[in-house]
């Protein structure tokens, strides 16, 4: 999804070539990946020629959100703060993302 969100409609065959190095899978693996996401409505396509040209159906922000909604549902009990306290709770959190998470939390405190 990284690929098409950052590229736009591409066809497989330059999604395989667009992956980072280390990264790279083999494209009926992609194909594979990009058919499970349009079967969920997150990626659609046209035809053009004999190629098929995938775009992105979602915004990122809504697919993260959307993520984000459903592990918090499955592994947490739909509790935020249980999610919040795992990842708090995480050592490699940094004294910066402590801070910026301080004040994410007043900010929203501000708006009840």
């Amino acid at each position: 999804m990284k690929l098409l969100w950052e590229r736009g409609e591409s066809a497989v065959g330059d999604l395989v070539a667009a992956m980072p190095d280390g990264a790279a899978l083999a494209y009926n693996s992609v194909l594979t990946t990009i058919r499970i996401l349009e079967q969920k409505g997150y990626v659609r396509h046209r035809q053009e020629g004999r190629a098929f040209l995938y775009s992105p159906c979602v915004a990122e922000h809504e697919a993260s959100r959307s993520e984000i909604r459903h592990m918090m549902q499955r592994f947490f009990g739909n509790s935020r703060e249980r999610l919040l306290l795992s990842l708090l709770g995480d050592d490699e959190v940094s004294p910066e993302e402590l801070q910026r998470l301080k004040e994410a939390i007043t900010a929203a405190g501000d708006d009840l």
